[in-house]
């Protein structure tokens, strides 16, 4: 890691918040996630929902500017 670069950069930052159906516990999730920086919304009914989006998001901000 470049000691230049924070080990908690915002543009990784997320809050999820859990519905309160959700039974984690059991593996249940379920409810909404946001990305800090972007802004981007997404709800999840499954965990592999909520890593997909946080994957796909943290994909997009290591893109180069201008470049898509």
């Amino acid at each position: 890691m470049d000691r230049n670069q924070p080990a908690l950069p915002s543009n990784r930052a997320f809050v999820v918040q859990l519905h309160a159906d959700a039974q984690v516990e059991h593996g249940h999730f379920k409810g909404r996630v946001e990305h800090i920086v972007s802004y981007q919304v997404a709800r999840f009914e499954s965990l592999q929902e909520l890593v997909a989006f946080i994957v796909r998001v943290v994909a997009e901000q290591q893109k180069p500017s201008g470049k898509t």
